[in-house]
């Protein structure tokens, strides 16, 4: 499980405030980690390295979370001996072997000819008797390999480098203060402010405000409330949090600003109430210091209110924490366990509307989206389809099949993003084209989709099978993956309507969400269905005939135009080497097509067998391409009328008195291409701009950035694109159309400057 091990090292870090109390902890028996652990290395030969550590009394090494690599090219690393430990059964990591006062351990490897130092990265951690557990240390030692003979071992100054200012320093406890922390470290008071309010009798208002480089685990925040009869705390809303990468354990959600969550309430009981909320969260200085689980005790005036009806509390599930009295002795209290933080997603988009009118939005949305330019490609698939002429009974069957493969692939794409938005993942609609190796393969299918039209080739299967293979051939199964392309195409835009029922799928029960998808697929299906199931509409298109065949070539082209999209949009994710790289893939697909189709009517197993090589070959710059980091982003400035979104940049922008119009937009957006190209790129935009002095915000949703994910989900948007005008002088922004027309922009831009 993906939280698992984060949560298990902050139950480590908090060790030593659950082991004794917090008074019973004396700073100066606590050394910075370079004192408890002192480590020094020597090369015995080119071949073998020995490390050293001198461990402090009090304090020990786990041996499971000690590892050695190579840090440079001169140093090929083997397997690193460990001695025995002592075995001893450890509350969180169970069966482990430690080490006391001294360790030595042996590298083996093999440098490089001519080689005169090496470099190595060293992970370890441990922990003081005291009760306190270090985080995860790591260290880059540089080695002087010896001239022939070993020789001793070189200063410690000289062969420990640690990471380029690097200051580790130990977890503490929630008060904060230990000798040899870093400086910049706070204590808990200054670093977590916390704050709530009752906004009503109905609902309290929790603002946690930590100081600039700290965070707060979204996951670890537990809530009670304490004399308040007669009323509940029901499930919180917290906003979705920032991903962070924790180098050791892993993705997890934090606030780095200050951030506030909707607490409602549940009562049995109208009077006001002079209450105590209990908050329980924990902490850590960015690439510093995590603290141990604090708990705060916060007056609250809950003012009078209404009963509410039916309410349901949360479930009355705890967890033992721990507060501080007057006296410095630890009591318990009880603290209920608040929901995952993926499960209690602000629910407003789906109490704003009822289900009736959301799958009324998510029919009309569907049937919008033919209209939108994503689309194109599979309208081309689909004239030729209906050009071909066909029996009534023939054009129903071919109609229900299309119908079945888009509400199929509507089905599974959007049951796939629910249930990753479920586990935690920051997607949205059209998640799969931020995947740099779908795009490139959706590029593939696309292409030959192209050569089948342009008569390259005519066969049934391969990797076109995946495309036009299947779309071309006759009767329901064609029509069937016809339409689950459809889907796969068209996802990426949002049309009117689409985005509010998309919107309360996100946040409704799985069997209501699904549903809402289904009949999204039925509005995108509806125009295809009508020509099956109506003659009068059918009789209005043209008879086959011989103009089929230059009609089938012609639409090749914009197969080929989609391609080309696709692979600029890959080249936007991952740069120069990976459009390059798909290019070269294109080719050998390309080959292997044209010589299936060489084969077709002789028999040739090894040639056969060959060709089934080629076509694998061109799949494998995929594996290339996901591997590959994205291209640096050139920041913008608001000097240059716009500049690159940050929730830090924009809060400063607004406190500065301006107003901001972000633009949320991703290069596989064809709406957000077609926007920019209609409006945000001209000079009357630009004029507009500067006569209110506003600024453009672009954020790049192209591949998957959290930040950007979590404004979509404030703003209960669920893809691109978004455009939200902020006004001067602070209040709410305003969310505009997802087509825009200049008039549209005046018209915002005015409102948001009118005092």
């Amino acid at each position: 499980m993906p939280l698992l091990r984060p949560l298990l090292y902050l139950l480590v870090l908090g060790l030593g405030a659950l082991a004794r109390p917090a008074w019973a902890i004396s700073e100066s028996d606590l050394l910075p980690v370079d004192q408890a652990f002192a480590l020094t290395a020597e090369a015995t030969s080119s071949e073998q390295i020995t490390l050293r550590w001198k461990i402090a009394p009090g304090y020990y090494l786990y041996r499971h979370r000690i590892s050695v690599a190579s840090a440079s090219r001169e140093f090929t690393a083997g397997a690193l001996a460990l001695p025995d430990g002592d075995k001893h059964q450890d509350e969180f990591f169970g069966a482990v072997e430690t080490y006391r006062d001294q360790l030595t351990a042996q590298l083996a490897g093999q440098a490089a000819a001519g080689a005169r130092q090496v470099a190595l990265k060293v992970k370890y951690q441990g922990c003081a008797d005291a009760g306190i557990c270090y985080p995860p240390q790591q260290r880059t030692l540089t080695v002087e390999l010896p001239a022939g003979v070993a020789t001793g071992a070189a200063p410690a100054s000289s062969l420990l480098r640690g990471l380029p200012g690097a200051n580790p320093v130990l977890s503490v406890p929630g008060q904060g203060g230990i000798a040899g922390m870093d400086a910049a470290a706070l204590p808990a008071e200054r670093a977590f402010q916390v704050d709530a309010i009752a906004v009503d009798g109905q609902q309290l208002l929790l603002r946690f405000t930590p100081a600039p480089g700290y965070y707060v685990y979204r996951d670890k925040i537990t809530l009670a409330l304490k004399n308040a009869a007669g009323i509940t705390l029901l499930s919180p809303r917290p906003p979705a949090g920032t991903a962070h990468r924790d180098e050791h354990f892993g993705q997890v959600q934090v606030y780095f600003n200050q951030v506030e969550i909707p607490v409602p309430l549940a009562r049995s009981e109208t009077a006001a109430r002079e209450a105590t909320l209990v908050v329980g969260f924990q902490g850590c200085l960015k690439d510093g210091i995590c603290y141990s689980p604090m708990q705060r005790e916060l007056a609250v005036s809950i003012p009078a209110g209404a009963i509410t009806a039916g309410a349901r509390p949360q479930a009355p599930q705890t967890e033992a924490a721990t507060s501080t009295s007057a006296g410095g002795q630890a009591a318990p209290a009880e603290v209920p366990r608040t929901r995952p933080p993926e499960e209690v997603l602000a629910k407003a988009a789906s109490e704003d509307i009822s289900l009736g009118l959301a799958l009324l939005l998510a029919l009309a949305g569907g049937l919008v989206l033919n209209l939108m330019p994503c689309v194109l490609p599979v309208l081309s698939l689909k004239a030729l389809t209906l050009a071909s002429g066909n029996d009534e009974g023939s054009a129903r069957r071919r109609a229900l099949a299309y119908t079945a493969g888009v509400l199929l692939g509507f089905l599974v794409l959007g049951g796939v993003v629910v249930a990753l938005r479920g586990a935690g993942q920051a997607l949205g609609w059209g998640f799969h084209l931020q995947q740099p190796w779908v795009v490139a393969l959706l590029a593939y299918v696309m292409f030959g989709v192209g050569l089948n039209l342009s008569g390259v080739f005519g066969l049934g299967y391969g990797l076109a099978g995946v495309g036009h293979g299947l779309t071309s051939r006759h009767g329901a199964s064609g029509d069937f993956f016809t339409g689950v392309l459809a889907v796969v195409i068209a996802s990426p835009c949002t049309a009117p309507y689409m985005v509010t029922a998309l919107a309360y799928a996100f946040t409704a029960p799985v069997p209501v969400a699904l549903l809402v998808f289904l009949t999204l697929g039925l509005g995108l299906a509806l125009p295809f269905l009508l020509m099956g199931f109506v003659p009068a509409l059918a009789n209005r298109l043209p008879r086959p005939g011989a103009w089929m065949d230059t009609l089938k070539q012609a639409l090749a082209f914009p197969m080929y135009l989609t391609a080309a999209w696709l692979l600029w949009v890959l080249g936007q994710q991952r740069g120069v080497d990976a459009l390059g790289a798909a290019l070269a893939g294109a080719v050998v697909l390309a080959l292997a097509l044209w010589w299936m189709q060489r084969l077709q009517l002789r028999r040739a197993p090894l040639q056969r067998a060959l060709v089934a090589l080629v076509l694998l070959a061109s799949l494998l710059p995929l594996g290339w391409i996901a591997r590959q980091p994205p291209p640096a982003a050139r920041a913008t400035t608001a000097a240059e009328g716009k500049v690159t979104y940050s929730p830090k940049a924009l809060a400063e922008l607004r406190a500065q008195g301006r107003i901001v119009l972000v633009d949320m937009t991703a290069d596989w957006c064809v709406t957000c291409k077609a926007n920019e190209k209609a409006v945000l790129d001209t000079d009357a935009f630009r004029a507009s701009l500067k006569a209110h002095d506003a600024v453009l915000m672009t954020g790049d949703w192209t591949t998957v950035d959290p930040e950007i994910t979590a404004f979509l989900e404030q703003h209960k948007a669920v893809g691109v694109p978004l455009y939200v005008v902020f006004p001067r002088g602070g209040g709410e922004g305003r969310v505009l159309p997802t087509v825009l027309t200049q008039a549209i922009v005046d018209a915002a831009l005015t409102q948001a400057g009118t005092p």
